[in-house]
Parts: structure tokens; sequence; C-alpha cells
């Protein structure tokens, strides 16, 4: 029967690959406990947790690590940037804009 040839090469620069994405996302600092997921503070000295998904601890991780939105990225802020109107129709719901027809007050 013939012998099957790895290529090594290969696997080590996926997993070193795999290995640096990891750590550019943070979650070499988040580990898997039986009560759920916990990160560590980038020192090491702290855990932080239990989260019940990855998602969660990784999301806190970055409001921790003062990742929170920028000036200029609030959602009103967006909303002005688009040109998007503050003024909300009371019956619909949406914004006045588009194709609907302007509603006066007596």
């Amino acid at each position: 029967m013939p012998r099957k040839i790895i290529d090594t090469r290969i696997e080590s620069e996926t997993a070193v690959a795999v290995k640096e994405s990891i750590a550019d996302n943070g979650m070499d600092l988040v580990r898997l406990r039986p009560d759920g997921y916990h990160w560590q503070a980038p020192d090491g000295k702290q855990e932080f947790g239990p989260f019940t998904t990855l998602e969660e601890a990784l999301a806190d991780m970055n409001v921790a690590n003062g990742e929170s939105p920028e000036p200029g990225e609030s959602l009103q802020e967006a909303e002005d940037e688009i040109g998007m109107s503050v003024w909300i129709d009371r019956e619909t719901g949406e914004p006045a804009e588009g194709l609907s027809m302007p509603r006066f007050e007596d």
C-alpha cells in the first residue's frame, strides 16, 4: 500500500496564520471554562466572565479596552451625514422622507 506524503510545511504555515489571526482579534485572551467564556486582561492579572457565547466575551473585552464608538460614529451623527430627517411621521413611525406626503399640523 502506498504511503501518503503530507507536506507539513503547508500545515505549519496555515497554523501560523490562524494563530496570528486569533492574536489580532484578541481571541487568544479568551478561555472556555465549564461555566462559560472568560477573557483575561492583557497583563493576565484579571479575568472577566462568565459569558454565554464567545461573541459576548469579545464584545465585553472590546468595550473594556476602550473600543467604543469615536466621535462621529453615533447614530444621530451618521443620520446627519447622509441627510436623514430627524422628524418621524407619527402615523407610520418612519422618517418623513422619500415619497411620503408632507403633513402640516393645523
